[in-house]
């Protein structure tokens, strides 16, 4: 039989507790940081269930590691345990921190990601004050973070953990520019497929659009319709789309758009409407 216990990041059956937690982190999986983690999560929480997002973010990219977190964490269930590793190095500006926000917890260094995360979601955070269980200070998603999760998932509060953290670290991203006729952005991801994802969400191009004709330009290239699905157009061809993440893509049918249109992150994108 199931049943929540409030503010519980975990199920419970048989008197077991059944937490889910979730590993980002930028170790490549060539080594062994991700299996010491995880065999140290089956040592403290033998039932829980470990779910990796993705290990293969590249070494201190703190704005990719977001965006994939931003896109995903919502589809597990309230309560899981988001553990992340990317950029972990504590200091006194940067601290390690356990935050909870919209029934989901996160672990982790506050470098700017939780805010690239979670923008203005409200939340409550607290300084990890857990002593860690090593006397080495490289591989603290293993001697420390884990531990914090064994604590939440036991249903310790955060009281436990350490003291009140009253405000994140705000990121200072770029944002589109806008004026009655034109949008200009800039390239923010570049997915496994090189698809490449602006700053310009839907809400926004619809607004300074207003029903009128458009050309999206990036570096030489123009395009002048939004697709709803790569197949749309030919094989190898261009296209804009709205992603599932609501922000416009460049993307190409069966293609990399970003190696063969030249695009990189932080290319500018210019939208003109007329």
């Amino acid at each position: 039989m199931y049943f929540c216990i409030c503010e519980l990041s975990s199920i419970f059956e048989n008197g077991k507790t059944m937490a889910i937690i979730t590993l980002t982190s930028d170790w490549g999986l060539s080594d062994y940081y991700v299996a010491a983690v995880k065999g140290t999560i089956y040592s403290m929480l033998p039932d829980a269930t470990v779910v990796d997002i993705t290990h293969n973010i590249e070494p201190w990219d703190i704005a990719s590691a977001a965006f994939i977190i931003r896109n995903c964490y919502k589809n597990f269930p309230e309560g899981t345990i988001h553990i992340i590793a990317v950029e972990t190095e504590e200091s006194s500006d940067k601290p390690h921190i356990a935050l909870k926000a919209n029934g989901h917890y996160f672990i982790g260094t506050d470098n700017d990601i939780f805010s690239l995360i979670l923008g203005d979601t409200p939340y409550e955070a607290v300084t990890i004050e857990v002593i860690q269980d090593s006397d080495y200070f490289t591989f603290t998603t293993r001697d420390r973070f884990v531990k914090v999760a064994t604590m939440i998932a036991n249903g310790l509060p955060f009281s436990e953990i350490g003291k009140p953290y009253p405000a994140i670290r705000k990121s200072i991203t770029f944002q589109p520019t806008i004026d009655n006729n034109s949008i200009h952005g800039i390239i923010t991801f570049i997915d496994s497929y090189e698809n490449a994802v602006t700053n310009i969400t839907r809400e926004l191009f619809e607004k300074i659009r207003n029903g009128r004709a458009f050309d999206i330009r990036i570096g030489k290239y123009v395009i002048n319709k939004v697709c709803l699905s790569y197949t749309e157009v030919p094989l190898a061809e261009k296209l804009a789309l709205f992603g599932t993440h609501g922000y416009l893509e460049i993307a190409m049918n069966h293609g990399k758009a970003a190696s063969l249109l030249g695009i990189s992150r932080d290319s500018s994108v210019d939208i003109s409407f007329r």
